[in-house]
C-alpha cells in the first residue's frame, strides 16, 4: 500500500464531517466492536473467533461507509469490524474521529479491540508464513512492522480491550476473545489462571498476581524435575509442605469472597497469575488446583500454563521449577 493511501486526507471522507441522526427511542442499541491492530497480531483470528460467538462480521469496509452501515436497518446482534491499513480509505485520523463520532452516538455501545504483538513477534510470523508486509517498501517485514507500530500508536492508546499475542496460540487467543466478548453467553464473570516465571516477567493483563516460590521447590527432586504442576507426584510433593494446605485454603477463601465484588464491578473477566522461578512445578500446581476450586464453586475458569506452552511449542525451557 502506497503511502499516499494511507496519509492523502481528501482521498477520506473525514469523520468529522459525518451528521449523527436523532436516535429513534424504538430502535435497539447496537453493540459494535472495532478489531484492528498491527499485521500479524491476530486480527483475522479474533474476528473468526467474534463470529463464532454470533456477531455480524464485516472486515475491511471503508471507513467512511461505517456511518452508513450504523444508520441502516438494525441486525438484532453485535457487529464486528475489522480495520487495518488495508482498507481502502484507511487514515489514522479518520478512524480516531470515526471512533469520537460513533461513542457519542446514544444508540451504539462501542468497544475498541486492539489486537497486538511484540516486533520480534511479528517479523517472525511474518517470514514463517513468507507473506509480504502490506507496509514494507521493500519486501523486508522488519521495516513495515516498525512503520505500522508507529502508525498505529493513536489508536492503541483508544483501545478498550488490549490483547497482547505474543505468546498465544490461536486457540488461547480466541479463548482470550470469548471471555471478554461472550458475556450473553454466561451469567457470572469468567476467570482465567495462569501460571508463569519470574524469569520472563509477569504476563500481560492480570489482575492479581501470588508468588508460589516459598513452597518447597520440585525442582530438586531428582524424579520430579522432568515432570509438572500437572503430574500427581509434584502434587503430592508439595503437599507434604506444611505451608501448601493453609496458603491454598486462605486464598482460595478471599478469591471466593472477592469475585462476586469484582463481577458486581462490572468486570466480564479476571484474570489471576501464579508465579514461580521457572513456571514448570509450583506455579502450575497452585493454578491447577484454584482452578478446580474455583470452577466447584460455580466460577467459569479456563487455565493457561505459559512457560509449559512455549516449552511445547519449541521454545527453550526455563530451569529452577
Amino acid at each position: 500500500m502506497r503511502d499516499a493511501a494511507l496519509h492523502d486526507d481528501c482521498a477520506v471522507s473525514r469523520m468529522s464531517d459525518v451528521q449523527i441522526p436523532t436516535p429513534d427511542p424504538a430502535q435497539p442499541e447496537l453493540r459494535l466492536v472495532l478489531v484492528t491492530g498491527p499485521s500479524g497480531a491476530g486480527r483475522s483470528t479474533a474476528i473468526d473467533a467474534l463470529e463464532d460467538l454470533g456477531h455480524e462480521v464485516i472486515d475491511n469496509l471503508p471507513l467512511s461507509l461505517v456511518p452508513r452501515l450504523v444508520d441502516g436497518p438494525p441486525l438484532g446482534r453485535p457487529i464486528a469490524l475489522g480495520l487495518d491499513v488495508r482498507n481502502r480509505d484507511f487514515d489514522v485520523t479518520a478512524l480516531i474521529e470515526l471512533i469520537d463520532s460513533l461513542t457519542r452516538d446514544p444508540r451504539l455501545t462501542i468497544e475498541v479491540l486492539y489486537l497486538d504483538a511484540a516486533p520480534q513477534v511479528l517479523i517472525r510470523r511474518y517470514k514463517e508464513t513468507r507473506r509480504r508486509h502490506p507496509l514494507a517498501r521493500d519486501g523486508d517485514p522488519a521495516s513495515g512492522v516498525e512503520r505500522e507500530i508507529d502508525l498505529l500508536a493513536p489508536i492503541r492508546v483508544r483501545a478498550d480491550v488490549l490483547i497482547d499475542t505474543s505468546d498465544l496460540s490461536p486457540h488461547d487467543l480466541k479463548s482470550e476473545i470469548s471471555r471478554w466478548f461472550g458475556r450473553g453467553n454466561t451469567a457470572r464473570m469468567a476467570v482465567s489462571v495462569e501460571s508463569f516465571s519470574y524469569k520472563r516477567g509477569i504476563p500481560r493483563g492480570v489482575d492479581m498476581v501470588f508468588d508460589c516460590r516459598f513452597l518447597a521447590n520440585p525442582h530438586w527432586v531428582a524424579g520430579l524435575r522432568s515432570l509438572d504442576g500437572r503430574d500427581s507426584r509434584v502434587s503430592s510433593h508439595l503437599e507434604e509442605d506444611p505451608r501448601f494446605a493453609p496458603f491454598l485454603d486462605q486464598l482460595t477463601s478471599m478469591l471466593l469472597f472477592l469475585l462476586p465484588a469484582q463481577q458486581d464491578e462490572g468486570k466480564p473477566h479476571l484474570s489471576i497469575g501464579f508465579g514461580c522461578t521457572g513456571g514448570q512445578h509450583r506455579s502450575v500446581a497452585v493454578a491447577e488446583k484454584m482452578g478446580d476450586a474455583l470452577a466447584e464453586a460455580g466460577w467459569p475458569v479456563s487455565k493457561r500454563h505459559r512457560e509449559l506452552e512455549r516449552k511445547a511449542s519449541g521454545g527453550m525451557p526455563l530451569t529452577s521449577g
